[in-house]
């Protein structure tokens, strides 16, 4: 099973390319442009095993900070910043890896109106700089 069977190429491409730039990784945003926060909790499953590489049951450190690598392999690495806020976010128990319970979780988590509008104003001015 491949991560293109459950999701959208096109949807992959997308949520990788907003997140280009170091430090700009949001997970809520990512599973929302790639489609994952529509999944059924199978399918949801179905990509959190995919990325588990080792067959834990859970995403290590080491594992998180290649995420975006799984979906393409070209995409950058998370930096460590991202990826302790996104195990933070996951981590049901406080244990440093992210179960599957865990990954649904922030895997269907809504973005708010304000955040979403925050995050688009914030990406068109970004070029400002």
């Amino acid at each position: 099973m491949s991560l293109t069977s459950i999701l959208s190429a096109d949807d992959i491409q997308n949520a990788i390319k907003d997140c280009e730039a170091p430090d700009t990784f949001c997970y809520k945003k990512f599973f929302k442009l790639c489609g994952l926060s529509s999944k059924t909790p199978k399918e949801v499953k179905d990509v959190f095993q995919i990325l588990d590489e080792d067959n834990s049951g859970y995403i290590e450190h080491s594992e998180l900070k290649f995420f975006l690598q799984r979906f393409i392999p070209s995409a950058r690495t998370l930096t460590d910043a991202e990826t302790k806020s996104f195990i933070s976010a996951a981590d049901d128990d406080s244990d440093g890896k992210i179960g599957v319970e865990g990954w649904y979780l922030v895997s269907h988590t809504k973005i708010s109106m304000w955040a979403e509008m925050i995050l688009l104003v914030g990406l068109s001015l970004s070029w400002w700089k």
